[in-house]
């Protein structure tokens, strides 16, 4: 289901308490680009998520700090500060959205910024689904054999060395590539600030069980939800921008996003 109007107003008039089991978005953050009439109040939409969100549910947002005079807004940081000590939520992970595929920012003095961060923020005790399998990855160097390998004992010593067997998939950790272009959709670059179609697919696979509804409060070109339907799950955008809400649902529509099956899927160059 696709909403216009402001994020906060309309989770506040359309969605009950404790009925999200995720959310996915990017907030338009630091005034970078035009986002058609945005006022942004990550504040106000951090308590609102709260509130409409599942105990266990979770939230990823991804976002990044701009530069001004050589210092960074700390944007990411204020919106962790106040989401956990205003809004209720506790930190999960801070997940590094490695770039690939594009050089990135460039300046003389400054070294080249080519990732986004990926904040997942937990309602609750426990995440209510987590199933990280969907995210395993092959290992560059599964099925040979590791010589050498030893553990420190919490005295210091060190156990004896033992050969270690190197599985061919391995869990993700907390740094994940993504290639930023080639994914085929002329509707979803009209949007000025998108993200890989296969972000928001890993975390709807691996914290939203089959039967759960992945909320996008800043829904732009549509990706969480075309995402969400790709997958099987219920899904609700909203955006003030009535120009996005058409290419999202055109998107919809049209588009259905699969996972990639190759290595070289897995290790983009």
């Amino acid at each position: 289901m696709i909403h216009i109007g402001h994020n906060i107003e309309v989770m506040k008039q359309e969605l009950d308490d404790n009925s999200i089991d995720l959310v996915v978005t990017s907030p338009p953050y630091d005034n970078l680009r035009d986002y058609h009439g945005y006022e942004l109040d990550l504040p106000g939409l951090g308590k609102e998520t709260y509130r409409v969100l599942k105990d266990g549910g979770i939230v990823a947002v991804v976002i990044q700090d701009s530069t001004k005079n050589f210092g960074k807004s700390l944007s990411t940081y204020r919106l962790i500060l106040d989401w956990c000590d205003n809004a209720g939520f506790k930190l999960f992970e801070n997940i590094i959205y490695k770039k690939q595929g594009v050089e990135g920012a460039w300046w003389k003095k400054r070294f080249r910024v080519d990732h986004e961060y990926i904040l997942i923020f937990l309602k609750g005790t426990r995440p209510q689904y987590f199933d990280k399998e969907n995210l395993k990855i092959p290992s560059k160097h599964g099925g040979k054999t590791l010589t050498g390998a030893a553990v420190t004992r919490k005295d210091g010593t060190r156990a004896k060395s033992r050969k270690v067997f190197i599985n061919p998939m391995k869990c993700r950790g907390s740094i994940w590539d993504y290639v930023t272009c080639g994914d085929g959709s002329k509707l979803k670059h009209k949007h000025p600030a998108t993200f890989p179609n296969m972000l928001p697919y890993d975390l709807i696979e691996c914290f939203c069980p089959i039967d759960g509804i992945v909320l996008d409060p800043f829904l732009g070109s549509g990706t969480t939800c075309v995402a969400a339907k790709s997958l099987g799950r219920k899904y609700i955008g909203i955006d003030v921008s009535k120009e996005y809400c058409d290419i999202a649902t055109e998107r919809l529509k049209t588009e259905k996003i699969r996972k990639p099956t190759t290595i070289e899927s897995f290790f983009p160059v």
